[in-house]
């Protein structure tokens, strides 16, 4: 796992922090950022594109690969310094972001996070907290976008969220999943079906079938070398062991907030994550368990 932004292969550089992970890809006659991130990595990008000597004006697009706060904060900002790139989401992500309601949750959120890290003020002065996004380019599984000589793979991961995809570029061997096939954390990979498991498991059988040397999802660093190709595999096995716990708790009890506090309290304290506050451990778990009772 490499945990540390900077350079992952000659094309595909490690953006942000550790806790929320961009890349740039670059395309030689162009580049595209892939993922939003969270809005106080704002700075973190900045100073890291202007070390690397980055020609922002080859930034071509901005690629969100869902719709939720920790992935989708930087984009305004970014969108209002470069208007030049092409914000780019799936149809379900350009709806949520065109709902006004959902675009306070989401500044809310990135507000509450910046706070988090002490960085209101620099927020404030600098102009980088969350506005509404307006999606510029929508794209479905299938889709191959180019990016100067590297081609970009669209692939439809729902599960996680309904809005979710993938991205493969074949002449990297590299996967972007952001949260669509689990993140992993100090050796323990967490699933992340919050929306349907169904989906999520046979989101993962699909990505599986991909030649991958790197993966790289949004949270936590980037699998290469052999923890990249073995990644979707324990990703598989993960959700599968989450999944036989889940059903056996509320099998039990059948009771979704008993479960709740069941599953949870064993998540926190084998799979640790300080990054994902207990509350919304809970709040994913009662989700993933609403989804199984409905078909037990």
């Amino acid at each position: 796992m490499i945990t540390e932004p900077g350079k992952i292969t000659d094309r595909i550089t490690f953006l942000g922090r550790f806790e929320s992970c961009l890349y740039l890809v670059d395309g030689g006659t162009e580049c595209v950022l892939m993922g939003g991130g969270l809005a106080y990595t704002v700075p973190d990008v900045l100073k890291q594109l202007e070390e690397m000597g980055t020609e922002v004006k080859k930034i071509k697009k901005l690629f969100i690969l869902h719709a939720h706060y920790d992935h989708c904060g930087v984009i305004p900002y970014f969108k209002r310094i470069w208007p030049w790139a092409e914000v780019i989401a799936s149809e379900r992500a350009k709806k949520v972001f065109s709902d006004q309601n959902i675009s306070h949750v989401l500044a809310d959120l990135n507000r509450k996070a910046t706070a988090g890290v002490g960085l209101t003020e620099q927020a404030e002065k600098d102009g980088f907290e969350f506005t509404q996004i307006t999606v510029d380019k929508v794209i479905k599984g299938g889709d191959i976008i180019p990016c100067g000589d590297l081609t970009l793979e669209v692939i439809d991961a729902p599960g996680h969220s309904s809005c979710s995809i993938a991205i493969y570029i074949p002449q990297e061997k590299a996967l972007f999943t952001s949260d669509s096939a689990g993140i992993c954390f100090d050796g323990h990979m967490h699933p992340t079906a919050n929306s349907n498991y169904d989906h999520y498991q046979q989101t993962l059988l699909k990505l599986s079938k991909y030649n991958v040397d790197v993966v790289l999802p949004e949270h936590f660093g980037v699998a290469a070398g052999e923890e990249g190709r073995s990644y979707i595999l324990r990703a598989i096995e993960a959700a599968k062991r989450e999944r036989a716990m889940l059903e056996e708790s509320y099998k039990r009890t059948r009771d979704i907030a008993k479960s709740t506090e069941e599953i949870t309290d064993i998540l926190v304290r084998e799979t640790p994550a300080p990054f994902i506050p207990r509350e919304v451990r809970a709040t994913v778990v009662s989700q993933m368990l609403k989804f199984l009772a409905s078909k037990l």
